[in-house]
This record gives C-alpha cells, structure tokens and sequence, in this order.
C-alpha cells in the first residue's frame, strides 16, 4: 500500500509556535507504524507527485499557501481517491479558492480565548472518535466557522458551548467531522492549536484515527487505540480530563 505521508506546514498568515512539535509527533507515528513522512513548506511540492502519498496533511496551514499547478495537483489527487486531512488552522487557508471551502466542509470565523471546553462525541464509531470518552475535557481555542458544515459533512464531535465563553454557534457547533470528496476521503478537526496537544495520549490517537482514515490505500497497520472509558457512574466521571491547562489571550484571527 502507499506508505507515504505528506506534511505540509506552511503559514503566510498566523504561524502557530506548536508546528514544530506537531510535526515531530507525526515523523514518531510514522517510524511506529511504517510510513514514511514527507514534511515541507515548499508549495512546489504539492504541484506533482502527489499519487504517491497515502494522505497528505495540512497542519496549522495559514493563508494563501498554494500555487495554481498546486491547486489543481492537490483537487486531482483527492478527486482521484486521495487522502486529505486538516488541522486546526487548515481552516483558515485558501479562502481565495472557492473550492479548498467546498473540499474542507467549512471555514474559519474566529475563536475565544484558549480554555477548557467539553467536546462531546456524537459517533463513536470512527477511527478518530473510537477511543474518546463521550465528553472528553480538552483545551483548545474552541474555533467557530463561518458556516454550520453539518449538511455537507459527517460530524463526529461538537463543542459544548455551555462549558466555555466565546462561542457563536449555538447547540449545532461540529469541530470535527469527515466526508467524502470525489473518491477521496476529508478528515477535519479543530483541535490542536498548542504544542502540548501533542504530547495528550487522547489527542494523539484522535488524530492518527483521521490520518487513518483518509488513508488512501487502506488503513494503517499497527495502529494503536486507547482503551474505552469506563463505564460512567456520574456525568463528571464522563469526561477525562487534558494535560492542556494553561489560558491563553482572546483573539479574532487564525490563532
């Protein structure tokens, strides 16, 4: 099978101090379960080539980060059966191409501060969702979109608006979903804004279980799953809580 991903980390709006981590714990899931990791910020990369990749990542990409042979190599390649998966501020790049919108189910609005929220998982039978708890505690920056993706995706968890401040989409809010793009497969979440994301065992399994997914060739091997919660005696048994606890400033932008 393909056993190569591509990374492609590049920002020419906000650039997130937690690339650099993110992209190691990658390079890490790569040597344990046998594909090789291809990590850039050239566009030219993704002008060509791109068939031999079992997915290609967008990790807290930013702005404007393609070329135009690029645009049409990346639509091609998932059209054709390819693997996308999008990170954080992937939403928050190519708003000038129409059809990155279309491909990515929805795009950024802006997001409260950093602080801890409740994600609920309304299907647990993904490989990225699999492993969580029904209410998973996490910190992130809770992003909000412009659009409710909800009739164009598969949604696999929502924000719980009740357990933070500075959310404006009401009780439909998806932060992660999937779908299927030509005969290609879209994996999103709006999660991992801070380097300690990737230092979460929930985290972690969450977003290799939608690099999986998407794979283009079938599933990776040996991959690894997080055993089920417990049963949950309590709602405040239901939710397992994150290393991620610090507070970060407010903003309006791709942060």
């Amino acid at each position: 099978m393909t056993s190569r991903l591509l990374v492609f980390t590049r920002t020419t709006g906000f650039r997130h101090e937690s690339i650099p981590e993110a992209r190691a714990a990658v390079r890490e899931w790569g040597s344990d379960h046998g594909f090789a990791v291809d990590a850039t910020e050239d566009p030219a990369a993704l002008e060509g080539g791109l068939g031999r990749y079992g997915a290609v990542l967008f990790l807290s990409t930013s702005g404007e980060v393609l070329t135009d042979r690029g645009r049409t190599a990346l639509r091609d390649y998932v059209e054709g059966g390819g693997g996308f998966v999008g990170v954080h501020s992937a939403a928050c790049t190519e708003y000038e191409w129409p059809y990155y919108g279309e491909l990515l189910g929805a795009r950024f609005a802006d997001h409260p501060a950093f602080q801890p929220g409740r994600l609920r998982v309304e299907d647990n039978t993904h490989e990225a969702t699999r492993a969580l708890p029904p209410v998973w505690v996490f910190s992130d920056e809770w992003y909000n979109f412009r659009t409710n993706p909800r009739a164009a995706v598969r949604v696999l968890a929502c924000a719980d608006e009740d357990s933070y401040e500075g959310g404006t989409m009401g009780a439909d809010h998806p932060l992660v979903w999937c779908r299927n793009q030509g005969a290609g497969r879209v994996f999103y979440t709006a999660l991992g804004h801070a380097a300690e994301a990737y230092y979460d065992p929930a985290f972690r399994a969450h977003l290799l279980g939608g690099i999986a997914w998407s794979w283009k060739a079938g599933r990776l091997r040996n991959r690894p799953v997080l055993s089920a919660p417990a049963t949950p005696n309590s709602p405040t048994d239901r939710c397992r809580t994150s290393r991620i606890t610090r507070a970060r400033d407010s903003g309006s932008g791709p942060v």
